[in-house]
């Protein structure tokens, strides 16, 4: 068992990220409508206190949400800032959790109005909550993001402004999560550049297991060979226990064309 203690108080926090494909009709046997249960199932298994999630639809949050009853989520469609588009949205458990504070900003030199930032190919957010758990009264951040594709330049400084944004916001040196789905590989300049001032969760981990890639793009004949999926943690205040990718499939096919990343910590 994994346990981080407050005040004498001791019990798990786990962590996941998961980008769930958006529902493209265009997927054919790897469409939404034919994977959604053996993802929902996936999810109750695992069970992670917080989940971030990457390309969901508002019809798609919507029902795991309405399949995962002990959830909750948060965030903004990137499109309008309401419902249009693909989120980067948070789950956390509502009887564990308390939220405190949330929003989302766009990856953009105009971070608090809905826009497309530098070389980037769409409008790409970070949604950030505050969080504080009821029965320690322990807070902590989680901030999750997608980057842009495309984008070089757009990776490069989405990783600068949310480091800023993290800073800015953390005034109380809270623990911190950034997770997401980076589309960059951990060789480039802007990961390397976030591993400076967060612990990369895999290298950090006492124990990691699973493959080093992360996409799949939906191909089972092929061993996956990109990694571009990340949990980071604060380093001062978060012991990473355990850290997985979790590569589970149905007769063949996977529940989305990434593995989600799964945690296991201790806040100090």
């Amino acid at each position: 068992m994994c346990l981080f203690v407050f005040g004498g108080k001791s019990q798990d926090m786990r962590f996941m990220t998961y980008n769930l494909r958006y529902d493209n009709p265009n997927d054919g046997e790897n469409r939404w409508d034919l994977r959604k249960e053996f993802l929902r199932d996936q999810l109750r298994f695992f069970e992670p206190d917080v989940m971030g999630i990457q390309e969901g639809l508002k019809h798609q949050l919507d029902y795991l949400d309405q399949e995962l009853t002990a959830y909750t989520y948060l965030g903004v469609g990137r499109d309008d800032g309401k419902e249009k588009g693909e989120y980067t949205a948070i789950f956390y458990k509502e009887e564990k959790l308390k939220l405190i504070k949330q929003s989302t900003f766009w990856l953009s030199e105009s971070p608090d109005e809905i826009s497309v930032g530098w070389d980037a190919a769409l409008e790409r957010i970070c949604t950030y909550a505050l969080l504080e758990d009821k029965h320690s009264g322990a807070k902590f951040y989680v901030f999750n993001t997608h980057f842009d594709h495309r984008g070089e330049k757009a990776r490069r400084k989405s990783a600068q402004l949310i480091l800023k944004q993290i800073k800015v916001l953390n005034q109380e040196d809270h623990p911190v999560i950034l997770m997401g789905d980076l589309n960059l590989t951990p060789d480039t300049k802007a990961i390397k550049s976030i591993a400076k001032k967060l612990n990369d969760s895999r290298y950090a981990a006492e124990v990691a297991f699973g493959p080093d890639a992360t996409f799949t793009g939906f191909d089972f004949s092929k061993a996956p060979q990109r990694r571009i999926d990340y949990i980071f943690t604060s380093p001062d205040n978060i012991e990473v226990k355990k850290y997985a990718v979790l590569t589970d499939s149905r007769e063949q096919k996977y529940p989305s064309d990434h593995f989600p990343i799964f945690i296991e910590v201790m806040l100090k």
